[in-house]
């Protein structure tokens, strides 16, 4: 059964946030979280705390057990961009957009064979 965890409005780009979100797809839940852990990167931080609320989802909503869970898909899409005006030489202005990130995580119970 594949549950469902968003972060929402992350300031953070997305094509930082990917690079994280690539390292974790299709781990098992556990050894993600340590990998997220160790990780130097800002994204890793918030890409770890919605792989927790995703493994909390499952447990307390569906009743899974954590240690059969994977990251089955993760995705980081473009949020709302803050757009502001930086002065230029003569007169002119360039702008300035702070890029945010939405993350997605879905966990899945692995098949037992």
């Amino acid at each position: 059964m594949e549950v469902y965890a968003h972060a929402r409005n992350i300031r953070i780009a997305p094509r930082k946030v990917r690079l994280v979100v690539d390292a974790v797809r299709g781990m098992p839940v556990d050894r993600a979280m340590s990998q997220l852990q160790l990780m130097p990167q800002k994204a890793a931080r918030e890409v770890f705390k919605a792989v927790k609320s995703a493994v909390a989802n499952a447990e307390n909503n569906y009743g899974l057990d954590a240690d059969d869970l994977y990251v089955s898909r993760i995705w980081a899409n473009e949020a709302r961009m803050l757009k502001r005006w930086r002065p230029r030489a003569h007169g002119r202005v360039s702008p300035l957009l702070s890029r945010s990130s939405h993350i997605t995580v879905v966990v899945d119970e692995r098949s037992a064979r």
